[in-house]
């Protein structure tokens, strides 16, 4: 078995490691300087003054005011703060617009207020995993709440046309909120120029800590908190703050604005590499999702009749981590509700592997996958009696 040291990380899409700038900004936050932000005297408006450049740093990075940011736990928070407030604010409404490819973030929200009245439209995507702009619009009625579509998928990393989407809510005077916890650091948001009123954000995708996010509120938007408590967060959001991870995740921030084009070109490159590899060298695979409009780091990739499990249990004997399409490691039998609404074929949907590069993904990683890969696909179709029929009978 191999040491973590040896690991090749291909799961970023799941989580990231702290950058080691970030780990060294946010450490004396966790021993020297640990007053809460909130107390009058000195080393408690000291935290606070550290906690503010944090804001400030994210806000930078979406182009946003740093009042417009509330610091949540995580991108869920967000997720359902977001949802939760627009309904609260306008409760006469009771219908909500989404898309049947978002994260579990949201669909499981967007099911609990189905069984509490509430009419949601789970809008279709095309074989590319792209949404019809027409469709979204026509979807907006007077009676609609909110719609909620995200910027990046999390299993195929199809970008969104959100620029659009948020124009057509805005002019129909809907809320709009994306849940961009896989694209905020990876590719260019601005917020000032897209008709987003509320963005969420996730920490530990962007190369910094788990249990730290933050929700984008634009200025003049109607809201009412999720949790009730104490005045943080300008009484948006109650909770002493969580001060070194607020630290870190400004600071993740600050290196994403400086790093996204290098690290954009750099990781689309030999995303590009492995991609090829595998398509060109493992008979019977196909990509799944817009093969230009992506998140620069993202690969979904089905091999049929191959268990995705398997294949995440041989590339793990080789120190790979990757991520299945199929829910099977969950307990379910159902294969990923996100490859279902593109149409992934039967024989190929359980097949399916995620890999999700980042800025610390070396070429020898990319070619050691590439090296590695066609064997494994290879070996599981000798032991699987439909792959043994249709591969190997003829050899």
């Amino acid at each position: 078995m191999n040491t973590v040291k040896n690991t090749i990380y291909l799961d970023n899409n799941a989580t990231t490691q702290i950058a080691p700038e970030v780990a060294e900004e946010m450490a004396p936050y966790l021993g020297k300087f640990y007053a809460n932000p909130s107390s009058i005297y000195t080393i408690g408006q000291e935290a606070r003054v550290a906690l503010e450049a944090a804001r400030q740093k994210l806000a930078g990075l979406i182009g946003a005011h740093a009042d417009e940011i509330i610091f949540t736990s995580c991108g869920s928070e967000s997720d359902n703060t977001a949802i939760f407030s627009a309904i609260e604010m306008h409760p006469g409404k009771k219908h909500i617009v989404s898309t049947r490819v978002e994260h579990h973030a949201v669909l499981n929200y967007l099911k609990y207020l189905e069984g509490k009245g509430y009419r949601v439209t789970d809008l279709d995507v095309d074989s590319s995993g792209a949404i019809d702009v027409g469709s979204f619009s026509h979807a907006l009625t007077d009676d609609t709440a909110i719609a909620t579509v995200m910027y990046a998928n999390n299993e195929t990393g199809v970008i969104f046309p959100i620029e659009q989407l948020g124009a057509i809510a805005r002019e129909k005077g809907i809320l709009f909120h994306t849940d961009a916890v896989q694209a905020a650091g990876k590719i260019a948001i601005d917020v000032s120029k897209d008709a987003i009123d509320m963005l969420s954000i996730s920490g530990h995708k962007l190369y910094a800590p788990k249990g730290i996010g933050a929700l984008y509120v634009r200025r003049g938007v109607p809201f009412h908190p999720l949790l009730i408590g104490g005045h943080q967060e300008m009484g948006r959001r109650a909770g002493t703050e969580n001060l070194a991870s607020i630290i870190a995740l400004g600071k993740a921030c600050e290196l994403a604005g400086t790093e996204i084009e290098n690290d954009t070109s750099t990781i689309k490159a030999l995303r590009d590499k492995l991609e090829k590899h595998l398509l060109e060298n493992c008979p019977d695979a196909r990509l799944n999702g817009n093969s230009d409009k992506r998140l620069p780091n993202t690969t979904n990739i089905s091999f049929e009749h191959v268990d995705g499990e398997a294949i995440l249990l041989m590339l793990d004997f080789h120190g790979i981590c990757a991520s299945s399409g199929s829910a099977c490691a969950t307990g379910s039998p159902e294969p990923s509700h996100v490859l279902s609404a593109i149409g992934v074929p039967p024989s190929f949907i359980h097949g399916s592997i995620r890999f999700s590069l980042s800025r610390y993904t070396t070429e020898a990683d990319v070619d050691f996958v590439i090296e590695v890969m066609p064997g494994i696909i290879k070996r599981l179709r000798e032991l699987s009696p439909v792959g043994r029929d249709k591969f190997c009978a003829s050899r």
